[in-house]
């Protein structure tokens, strides 16, 4: 196979090769277990979600097993994936549901038993919904609430788990689940965003207390999504929109960990979030993380506009840009993870940085048993290559994790978008591993 003058024996020896999945988006067994609803099961469950559910998801539930032998076959020697806090609290606290506990139990064993290391996400967006019925993220509770199943997983799977990331993607739940409306809760408006996005801040710290508390020689880390931001062009409002966006999309999260606070220089209208602030809450931002993620996919042209307030700034559609895009509209932009990662590495603070999440989706289709994503591999390819120079030049990038192992439930945009190394058919549940995931394969062989 074509590696493009790259092999992974040119990364580092300890240079980690994993795999990231979520629970909602896999895992199925909505009512199974003891398990009750999340968010996005009554989210996707509400009538006016058109894209289909993850109440059976990919059956992860189910086949855990063989997905995790999958890995071990793709030569992968990392499995990221997230719990489900209603599988282990269904009320969101009190008593923990042991079938729930025993289930993700027996998915750490199984990775240990084929060799493979878990990694686990705490939060990947699926808040019981026992808990939004209160405000959910809005609420300052969360922050005990949060507390509660942090100490109560860290203390359950912390003697076999030893990599840990707190939150995935905040400014994604946040902005899109508490501004935008367009994911899970649903909620729109600026109070509600900024009462969430603060009190996310500060569990991403205490979490990471509590984790680092709770676990010996645990490594302790969370996730960032991000963008490369370019202005429109070179006028001035287009350029200083982009400062906005990129100060919101890039800067927002990572900041208050190191004790930077809330990217204010370039947005004053955030000076708001204050209102939600209550004494030592500067100093309960903060958390001194072993690692972090970064998580790209695309990049975004930004230009000055009335709307959204606070921020005037908006991005201008990839579709409109006569730029490569994947089947979600999102530009191909390969090359960005560079730029990402000497931003995050400017940090002082940052002591490790992993790739926790990158891939492509297309759509895509099986003829004879074999699903020839080529457009995969190139990505692959690219992205590889970038990650290589990247150490070259002194950056300490440690691992790089594939969005997805199999084609998965992709949120509100359903099952069309196709992120896996391995085709799932959604009717029967089948896995074939794609070309990509074969040349993932060659490519790992020792």
């Amino acid at each position: 196979m074509d590696f493009g003058n790259i092999k992974a024996k040119h990364f580092p020896k300890k240079f980690i090769w994993g795999v990231a999945t979520s629970a909602y988006q896999t895992e199925g067994g909505r009512h199974l277990g003891g398990k009750k609803d999340s968010i996005w099961d009554t989210f996707t469950n509400s009538s006016k979600f058109r894209n289909g559910n993850g109440n059976k998801a990919t059956d992860f539930y189910h086949k855990y097993e063989k997905d995790i032998k999958l890995i071990k076959e793709l030569n992968l020697g990392s499995f990221r994936f997230s719990i489900s806090w209603s599988r282990i609290f269904p009320e969101g606290i009190g008593v923990p549901n042991q079938s729930g506990v025993d289930f993700y139990h027996k998915i750490i064993d199984c990775c240990l038993d084929n060799d493979i290391e878990p990694w686990i996400t705490l939060y990947h967006w699926d808040l019981p919904q026992t808990l939004q019925n209160l405000g959910g993220w809005t609420n300052r509770e969360i922050l005990n609430w949060f507390g509660h199943y942090a100490e109560f997983c860290s203390k359950e799977f912390g003697s076999k788990v030893k990599k840990w990331f707190v939150l995935n993607e905040p400014m994604s739940f946040v902005g899109l689940g508490y501004f935008m409306g367009i994911h899970a809760p649903g909620k729109t408006g600026l109070s509600n965003f900024l009462s969430a996005a603060h009190h996310a801040t500060l569990c991403q710290a205490e979490g990471g207390r509590i984790l680092r508390k709770n676990i010996p020689n645990g490594q302790i880390g969370t996730t960032f999504s991000c963008s490369v931001v370019k202005p429109k062009n070179i006028w001035r409002r287009h350029v200083k929109a982009a400062k906005r966006l990129d100060a919101l999309l890039n800067r927002f999260f990572i900041e208050p960990a190191l004790g930077l606070g809330y990217p204010t220089d370039v947005i004053p209208g955030l000076k708001r979030i204050e209102k939600y602030f209550r004494p030592g809450d500067e100093e309960k931002m903060k958390f001194d993380f072993d690692f972090i993620g970064i998580q790209y996919y695309f990049r975004i042209v930004a230009q000055y506009s009335l709307l959204p307030p606070i921020l005037f700034a908006n991005q201008i559609p990839a579709k409109e840009r006569n730029v490569k895009i994947n089947n979600m509209g999102m530009e191909i932009y390969p090359k960005g993870l560079m730029k990402m990662l000497k931003k995050f590495n400017q940090y002082d603070g940052i002591k490790e940085i992993y790739i926790s999440e990158s891939g492509v989706c297309f759509d895509e289709s099986i003829t004879d048993g074999i699903v020839n994503d080529k457009n995969r591999i190139r990505y692959f390819k690219k992205t590889f290559k970038i990650c290589r120079k990247a150490i070259k030049r002194g950056i300490n990038l440690k691992g790089y994790f594939i969005w997805t192992l199999v084609d998965n439930f992709e949120w509100a945009d359903g099952f069309k978008p196709r992120f896996g190394i391995v085709y799932n058919d959604f009717a029967t549940q089948k896995r074939t591993i794609k070309k990509s995931g074969y040349w993932i394969r060659e490519f790992l062989k020792k």
